[in-house]
């Protein structure tokens, strides 16, 4: 499956681009498995999500969270949880 990705503010830094597109395995289904897939391919990954209960999730602008599946998805956006006063 074809996705794209979307990165923002520390995680964008961290993998060191705004965003790219991949390929999933077949065994990515849903956003907990694929921070964990991202975490494992290479070290900004393992930077990026190496806690990824602190990542917010969005597939095609919507917000959603960890066990939302992907299927049909064409863009998820990832970034830390947004603070400001």
């Amino acid at each position: 499956m074809r996705l794209e990705l979307a990165y923002f503010a520390w995680v964008r830094e961290r993998m060191g681009a705004a965003g790219e597109a991949v390929d999933l395995p077949p065994a990515v289904a849903d956003i907990a498995a694929l921070l964990d897939w991202l975490a494992a391919r290479d070290e900004r990954g393992a930077q990026a999500f190496a806690e990824p209960h602190r990542i917010r999730a969005a597939i095609d602008g919507a917000m959603t969270g960890p066990d939302a599946k992907l299927a049909g998805a064409r863009e998820v956006a990832l970034f830390p949880p947004v603070t400001g006063g």
